[in-house]
């Protein structure tokens, strides 16, 4: 019972973080649309062209959440779950970051980005690509790869810590 509050407030405060973000700017978060959205706002001069999907910037701002999450992750097994093994603390944290990363991939983005007219980019408004189910599921599987190696963080401190 306690694995599925830690995965409703996960869930509950990534929402809290990720859609203000959005509905404030949606090119603030260009490198998360597709990539015929990303190109076509280049090619309107709304975006600075780039060969990378992902600027330093981004990639900070995402390793710095990542890192926020491992800390976080590792109090909250050892004080709440009271998780003592690096088996336990991999575990509980992949079972509320698979959560989240399909939160994010279903709700937030297949039904509301999808469909967001407030998401759309001007002169990118008709374009296909926003109903691109199969780009957003593909990065959520590239979320979970990525959750594996974080995780692994969480229960080697967690076995270290405990």
């Amino acid at each position: 019972m306690i694995l599925l509050f830690e995965c409703l407030i996960g869930i509950i405060l990534f929402a809290l973080i990720v859609v203000p973000m959005g509905l404030k700017d949606p090119l603030g978060m260009i490198s998360d649309y597709p990539p015929a959205i990303r190109k076509k706002s280049e090619e309107l001069g709304l975006v600075e062209k780039s060969e990378k999907r992902f600027s330093a910037k981004d990639l900070l701002r995402k390793m710095l959440a990542i890192i926020v999450l491992v800390v976080v992750a590792v109090l909250v097994m050892i004080k709440i779950n009271h998780a003592e093994t690096f088996w336990q603390g991999f575990l509980n944290a992949f079972i509320v970051w698979l959560a989240i990363t399909w939160f994010d991939a279903i709700v937030l983005d297949c039904i509301w980005f999808c469909h967001s007219k407030r998401m759309r980019i001007p002169g990118t408004e008709d374009m296909k690509e926003y109903q691109d189910y199969l780009f957003h599921i593909k990065q959520s599987c590239i979320g979970t790869l990525i959750g594996i190696p974080a995780c692994a963080v969480v229960g080697l401190f967690v076995a270290l810590l405990s």
